[in-house]
């Protein structure tokens, strides 16, 4: 079948953050936009993050200023579109004799303190280990550190919000749907879809093409669109492992290893400790990627360098793993290739243009999306609203002062008091204002229907299917919440059984 549109201003492939907050940029300056997510929306690179918006310390090596620069500014920006799912999180840098010494740390956080405008986050400041709490979890040997300021993000949500907006501002997004082919015909281009829940066949005419597929922008350039030119991505595989919490602060920690790498441990899920990254040139498939027991072992080891209580395998409850599509600019090692985002524009003349999105951030996506309607801008042009108005409208949820995460969750309370304290501010956290909306006319927690395990319930669950394109247990448990790590095997199940009835017309 043919679209009823008759021709879209834009159609986006990739349903990650990049490909979504173009699409919501795009909406809201009134073009009319189509996105196509082969898989579940942030399924890939985007769900597999570190899960920081931070400027990048270690960038600064490498003289990458425009893009600490740029990261640096968003970090404020976005905390206040989305203070929900963003907040500022603190880092303990241990100094480690024989690494980097202190006074390239202490020029370093100099340069990260000033380079982004900073106005909210609080500066750097130089602990001492053997006073602080901060050290007791460390062992003897640190005594000094410096402590910096970045921030948090769940980042899955970020990108269903970002598609959230953009459908609230008229965009079509099809999750589930792999496009088969894309080809121009003239200036426009038609591209074929295939529903994976149905099987259906569907044409669909755009202006413009955004190429936001992620570690898979190479394989849409070749047998689905049949480019010509190569495309230039390096992947790297990133790998993160989720252990029993380690301390009970709420700081995170930047610890410095003997190869040059860094490794980060962050509390995670208020009962975890996050570890990470991994870089390792990556080869195959991109759905296949894993955590190695290389880099499970890799990761343990260079925590355990700075823990006084070793981090063994057996200690990891969840591991996960994601692909960096990074533009290919030659660096020998995977951990000296470029973070900044590439955006390359075929655009022959009397021919609809192609934009291939190579690389970027969670922390840059905004702007990425911005750069990349402004060298669309000749092909596609909007009116509704102007450029920049992403940095000004909340996401979502996020319509609430970014120091104000605690009164929200009071005010759920006195809307909801049945409510557990635990859950209300789960609620917040995931939803913000939006929360309310989910909770309407509920007196009881009878009134949230069917309890699935840990605190998800039945409206929680309604909700991300007709709100958010929740269709799979894995869908709900590992990227529009991390109860996954809370739920057992069979109330998983449990769970799957339920939303495939519901899916099959069975409520």
């Amino acid at each position: 079948m043919t679209d009823s549109a008759s021709v879209y201003d834009l159609a986006i492939l990739g349903g990650g953050v990049n490909g979504c907050g173009i699409a919501r940029d795009a909406a809201g300056r009134g073009l009319s936009v189509c996105l196509f997510e082969k898989d579940d929306l942030a399924s890939g690179t985007s769900s597999a993050s570190t899960k920081l918006i931070h400027g990048g310390l270690r960038y600064l090596e490498y003289y990458e200023f425009r893009l600490v620069r740029e990261a640096l500014t968003e970090r404020e920006v976005l905390l206040k579109l989305a203070p929900h799912i963003i907040w500022p999180l603190r880092f303990v840098l241990p100094h480690a004799p024989g690494l980097r010494p202190a006074w390239l740390i202490r020029l370093g956080l100099f340069l990260y303190d000033h380079l982004g405008g900073r106005k909210i986050l609080p500066a750097t400041k130089g602990l001492d280990l053997r006073a602080d709490a901060a050290g007791q979890p460390l062992k003897p040997g640190y005594a000094r550190a410096f402590e910096y300021s970045d921030c948090w993000v769940m980042d899955s949500r970020l990108v269903a919000l970002n598609a959230r907006a953009a459908a609230d501002l008229g965009a079509r997004i099809d999750t589930r749907t792999p496009v088969v082919k894309a080809e121009r015909q003239g200036e426009v281009w038609q591209i074929e879809t295939r529903s994976t829940a149905t099987g259906e066949t569907r044409l669909t005419r755009a202006r413009a093409l955004v190429n936001a597929a992620g570690p898979w922008v190479g394989a849409v350039l070749g047998p689905v669109i049949r480019a010509e030119a190569p495309a230039k991505v390096r992947m790297v595989q990133g790998s993160h492992i989720v252990v029993p919490k380690l301390f009970d602060h709420d700081r995170a920690y930047i610890f410095q290893n003997a190869d040059n790498r860094i490794v980060f441990a962050i509390p995670y899920e208020g009962d975890f400790t996050l570890i990470g990254t991994t870089d390792h040139d990556w080869t195959a498939d991109p759905g296949a990627v894993a955590a190695s027991a290389g880099e499970v072992d890799y990761l343990c080891a260079a925590a355990s360098e700075y823990f006084e209580r070793p981090v063994r395998r057996d200690d990891v409850v969840w591991s996960y793993s994601g692909i960096r599509p990074l533009y290919d600019d030659g660096a020998s090692k995977a951990q000296e290739a470029t973070r900044d985002y590439v955006l390359k524009l075929d655009a022959p003349p009397g021919a609809a243009p192609l934009l291939s999105v190579f690389g970027g951030k969670i922390t840059t996506y905004r702007r990425l999306a911005e750069e990349a309607l402004e060298r669309l801008a000749g092909h596609v042009t909007g009116t509704a609203r102007p450029a920049g108005w992403t940095a000004r409208e909340p996401l979502p949820g996020g319509d609430f002062a970014h120091d104000g995460f605690e009164a929200l969750v009071q005010d759920l309370l006195q809307r909801h008091a049945f409510l557990p304290a635990t859950l209300a501010r789960r609620l917040v956290r995931h939803y913000g204002t939006k929360a309310r909306d989910m909770l309407y006319g509920k007196a009881s927690l009878a009134d949230l229907g069917r309890h699935f395990g840990a605190d998800l319930y039945e409206c929680e669950v309604k909700y991300l299917v007709g709100l958010e394109w929740a269709r799979t247990a894995e869908d709900i448990l590992w990227r529009r919440t991390k109860l996954g790590l809370r739920l057992t095997a069979a109330e998983a199940q449990g769970l799957n059984i339920w939303l495939g009835l519901r899916n099959s017309g069975v409520d």
